[in-house]
């Protein structure tokens, strides 16, 4: 028999047991959110020249004096550069590379001109003023990115300036979902006495979607121990994590678990001591994950923000997707009586978090309402307003 276990040891226990995925070449404009397989080392030195950060003037910082002569133009782009002469300068703008002989850029607002002559002065600059060096971003050979890094628009765009057109990310799993129940109908179909809506289904593949999984295979099966057998092979032909809703309690007609087991699939852990969410079961086989979630949605959305959601961006290459997302003191004062960790539906309001009424697992009006799922400790009966408790954003 399963021994029941703490929410703190079974997101342990998952963490120790969920591989990292595969790894993939994926262009960089695919990439974002993202995380890299490998580490990157720049190929080229960033700038590849040296060039101007202003609107101004070039000229040698060698020079004597404050006046020189403007004998040219240099434009972004432009490849055939003159030497300066001394005494000489050339018109240059942002970006445009520094021509030979010139080491320092005046800025246009600082330069009085008369003509083909221009004036400064000296001491408000130095040598070097407004110049970006070859290699001063990066230098060919230098690592950019570790393995591990998340990609985000800013990287792209870094990996765009030294022209890398694909990286070595990880992949995310594919995904099969098999929603089981009897009384399930889908959206669109008339409901006949004791039938209900399949919500559960949706919200888990809307979930999905959050974190950038659409590769989703969906699967149904009566309440039948021979059918849920069947499904559960087919589904695991197909996919890298499957997840189930419905039938892992021990009801006359819960059978998912014998299921599992009758297709060999190894118990990571079942039940945990948590409510939404008690009957969570979590396995594995050869290489694939899965999950066996309570049919009530409460509970499906639960299991699902705490265990799945981790242990597939585990999978994608996350290192620390186990972490709540905020610390934040409670709004107001709370009591409990059961000695169950709670995840509760709550907001965000003002900077604190504010439990929402309407807590029964089967009443889905405050998942309407709610930011995401405060995480009230096993240990704790009573908490004072103020209290530093942990939160999941959905």
């Amino acid at each position: 028999m399963s021994q029941i276990i703490s929410v703190s040891e079974a997101k342990a226990r998952l963490k120790h047991h969920i591989p990292k995925g595969p790894s993939s070449f994926c262009p960089i404009r695919l990439s974002n959110g993202k995380i890299l397989a490998k580490g990157i080392v720049a190929p080229m030195d960033v700038p590849s020249f040296d060039n101007s950060a202003m609107d101004g003037y070039a000229i040698a910082w060698q020079d004597e004096g404050e006046i020189r002569e403007v004998v040219g133009l240099v434009a972004a782009g432009d490849s055939e550069l003159k030497s300066l002469q001394k005494g000489e300068a050339v018109r240059i703008f942002t970006g445009a590379p520094i021509p030979p002989g010139a080491d320092t850029v005046i800025q246009q607002e600082k330069i009085i001109r008369t003509g083909n002559r221009i004036q400064f002065e000296r001491n408000e600059f130095r040598k070097g003023t407004s110049v970006r060096l070859r290699g001063a971003q990066c230098k060919k050979g230098n690592e950019i990115l570790e393995a591990g890094s998340q990609i985000n628009p800013g990287t792209i765009a870094l990996l765009a300036s030294l022209g890398i057109s694909e990286i070595e990310v990880f992949d995310l799993p594919t995904i099969a979902l098999i929603v089981t129940g009897n009384e399930l109908r889908e959206i669109g179909q008339e409901l006949s006495p004791g039938q209900i809506y399949n919500s559960s289904g949706p919200a888990i593949q809307a979930y999905l979607a959050t974190i950038g999984v659409n590769d989703i295979r969906i699967f149904h099966t009566e309440d039948d121990f021979e059918k849920v057998i069947l499904t559960i092979r087919e589904a695991l032909k197909v996919c890298d994590f499957l997840l189930l809703t419905g039938g892992i309690s021990v009801g006359d007609f819960d059978f998912v678990k014998d299921g599992l087991k009758e297709n060999e699939v190894e118990e990571i852990f079942y039940k945990i001591t948590q409510r939404p969410g008690k009957p969570l079961f979590a396995g594995k086989k050869k290489g694939k994950v899965i999950f066996a979630l309570p049919g009530n949605p409460a509970s499906v959305l639960t299991c699902f923000l705490n265990y799945v959601k981790p242990s597939i961006l585990q999978w994608a290459g996350h290192s620390d997707s186990w972490k709540p997302t905020l610390v934040l003191p409670l709004a107001d004062i709370f009591t409990k009586s059961v000695n169950l960790t709670l995840f509760l539906k709550a907001k965000i309001e003002n900077g604190k978090i504010k439990i929402l009424p309407g807590q029964e697992s089967f009443n889905l009006l405050s998942f309407g309402q709610a930011d995401g799922l405060a995480e009230i400790p096993i240990e704790s009966e009573f908490l004072e307003s103020g209290t530093l408790v942990s939160f999941y954003w959905w």
